[in-house]
């Protein structure tokens, strides 16, 4: 007979081990309207935050 494949998760530890070694972090204080502003309108159109800004930096460095 055959065993059921066994389901796995990744530990938080791992994802965040694996994630301090291949990304940065880039910090910004914004006003807290603006900063709340942004997340409602992200969350409207289904959009992540970190997309928005991943995009922002790209075109910026590509100017």
């Amino acid at each position: 007979m055959d065993e059921p494949k066994r389901k796995t998760k990744t530990s938080s530890a791992v994802k965040r081990r694996y994630n301090q070694k291949a990304y940065g972090a880039v910090t910004a204080y914004l006003p807290k309207e603006m900063a709340e502003a942004f997340k409602a309108k992200c969350a409207a159109e289904g959009i992540s935050q970190a997309q928005i800004i991943k995009k922002a930096v790209e075109d910026f460095l590509n100017a």
